[in-house]
């Protein structure tokens, strides 16, 4: 499938959410390109998993921002790569650097830098132990097998929007609650 078809297929599937992220955040190593950077010489050309490149043309499109969170013990390997396939530039944020913290401190960064709060982003990478750890901060985090796809945009974008929306929903229910008379909330605010 061509970057182009994957963009088209990736655009209706975005136009079905009504509730779409603010940022949608990718690992890179086994989850935009088939490989670890740590491997690889900044001579080689990359290449990127077939709908990598035609999912992030896509969110793009439809104004999500996007960036990346990855712990690559070499980050000028993967700039280089990011820059030789032309990409570089469509990242609101990129945070690689080596780490032991599981992405957290790269999420922190990214959320001082952007200013987007936790539970508006979604996150692919292809770590179990970085999806746990990510996910308790808050963010839709899934677990992607071989690179994203678009199954995993989907699923992505499906899982954003319940958690959205019991967020929401759990909000209004605390606002009612607080302005019900004899609530504590209620009787500190007069």
């Amino acid at each position: 499938m061509g970057d182009e078809r994957v963009k088209t297929e990736a655009m209706q599937i975005l136009g079905m959410f009504q509730v779409l992220p603010r940022l949608v955040v990718f690992d890179l190593d086994y989850t935009i390109w088939p490989f670890y950077c740590e491997c690889r010489s900044k001579r080689e050309m990359p290449k990127l998993y077939p709908q990598a490149k035609g999912i992030l043309y896509a969110l793009k499109d439809k104004g999500v921002n996007v960036a990346i969170a990855s712990r690559s013990p070499t980050p000028d390997i993967a700039n280089a790569f990011l820059e030789k396939l032309e990409i570089k530039s469509m990242f609101a944020a990129q945070e690689v650097f080596s780490s032991w913290s599981h992405k957290t401190e790269h999420f922190q960064k990214i959320h001082r830098r952007t200013g987007v709060p936790y539970k508006e982003m979604l996150f692919f990478d292809d770590e179990n132990r970085n999806i746990d750890a990510v996910s308790k901060m808050g963010v839709t985090s899934i677990l992607v097998g071989k690179g994203v796809n678009i199954g995993a945009l989907r699923q992505g974008l499906l899982e954003f929007t319940q958690n959205f929306t019991s967020s929401e929903k759990n909000k209004e229910r605390w606002r009612k609650f607080s302005q019900k008379p004899g609530s504590s909330q209620r009787d500190e605010q007069q």
